[in-house]
Order: C-alpha cells, then sequence, then structure tokens
C-alpha cells in the first residue's frame, strides 16, 4: 500500500474541500481508494489467522464513506480527512476500527452509545461478572496501549435497577464502552506497520469479546 499517494491524497483534499475538486479528481480518488481496500483485504485474511472467532469483512464492506454526514452535522465540511474502515464487523457487535489520516491515525473497539437494549444487555454483563471486564482493563498491557475506557458522558447516579453502591458502579455509568489509540501517521510508512495493527487487535480482543458476548446472548 503507497501511504504516501494516500496522505498526499488527503491533503490535496483537505486544501480543496469541496465537490468541484472532487470531482476533477475523482479517477485518482478512485486509485487510491482501491488500494486501500485491498490494502484492507490484506489485513482481513491476516486478521482471520490470529482470531479463530473472527468474522470475515473483506475491504469493500468495512470501508467507511469519505463524505461526511451533513444532515447530523451541517457545519462539517463535504469530505472527511481520513480514510476509515470497520473489520471483523459481525453484524451488531463492535468491529475493530481503524483510521488513517493527515497527521495521524487511530485504531478503536467497542460500542459506542448503543442503543437501550444493548446498554442494558451490557450493563447486565457487569453486574453479572464484571470483574472480568475490570481484569481485562487493569491488564498493564491493556493499559500502556489505550489507557482506559474513552472518556465519554457518564450518568450522575446509578442507572435504572442498578443500586449507588452497586461494586462496579464506576462502570454501570458509562454510555460508551470503548477504548482507542491514536498513533502518530509515520507508523504507516515502516515496515512494521501491520505488525503493529495485530498487536493491538489482539490486545484489544478480550475486551471487543466482553462485550460483543453481552450484547448477542
Amino acid at each position: 500500500m503507497d501511504f504516501v499517494r494516500l496522505t498526499q491524497f488527503l491533503k490535496d483534499l483537505q486544501r480543496n474541500n469541496n465537490k468541484e475538486w472532487m470531482d476533477a479528481n475523482r479517477k485518482e480518488y478512485h486509485s487510491v481508494r482501491d488500494a486501500f481496500i485491498h490494502w484492507l483485504d490484506s489485513l482481513n485474511a491476516q486478521l482471520a489467522t490470529v482470531d479463530d472467532g473472527y468474522y470475515d469483512t473483506p475491504g469493500r464492506k468495512g470501508i467507511n464513506r469519505i463524505n461526511n454526514n451533513l444532515m447530523f452535522h451541517p457545519n462539517k465540511p463535504i469530505y472527511k480527512d481520513h480514510f476509515g474502515a470497520g473489520l471483523d464487523k459481525r453484524p451488531g457487535t463492535g468491529d475493530f476500527y481503524i483510521e488513517i489520516g493527515i497527521t495521524r491515525g487511530m485504531f478503536a473497539g467497542g460500542l459506542w452509545r448503543p442503543e437501550p437494549k444493548k446498554l442494558r444487555s451490557i450493563r447486565d454483563a457487569i453486574d453479572y461478572d464484571g470483574e472480568q471486564l475490570k481484569k481485562i482493563l487493569k491488564k498493564p498491557s491493556f493499559k500502556k496501549t489505550f489507557g482506559g475506557l474513552y472518556e465519554d458522558t457518564k450518568l450522575t447516579n446509578a442507572p435504572k435497577g442498578f443500586a449507588n453502591d452497586h461494586p462496579h458502579i464506576d462502570l454501570l455509568r458509562n454510555k460508551t464502552f470503548a477504548v482507542a489509540k491514536e498513533f502518530p501517521i509515520e507508523w504507516v510508512f515502516q515496515d512494521d506497520f501491520e505488525t503493529k495493527v495485530i498487536a493491538v487487535y489482539k490486545e484489544m480482543l478480550p475486551f471487543r469479546r466482553y462485550l460483543n458476548r453481552a450484547v448477542t446472548v
């Protein structure tokens, strides 16, 4: 994958974030996008070898649109400043997300503000065996990689049906159950980039498995 070409395209796009420029450069966009999809296909195959429960996600299925959703975010530019994709994308569960931008990239996974039914399922799982989730979150290598749960809005008090003195109240008050790791864009130009991607995937896997089991049982 020619990540130099990909990041250069993104730089040019952000300097000319309008439909006219995109239309004039659509051939280059499709060429870069197709190369990224091909790289995702290769990564998809590699991840399947390290995870017995991996859900096959070809690049064309995993890649996100480059257009921003202006219906919900009318003040955003027309086009994103990154290419993003979700792999291990089993319907109804949280995927493994990878994003490559101009100056930085990001890995993420879990569930961002899940709908009420899924959120209740996660909280029920924590009520049942929250110590298991805490064990995952407290693992030194996990903390070094992700820091902790993604910081988002929390409930002030215990959610309905749970006591304020619940032993896992710190987890139960969360509305988002996700982790993320940003990385410098220089990583993508290094020979061991895919090795780093796989290492982060494996580190995140027990966390994602816990959540996905909670929302699918």
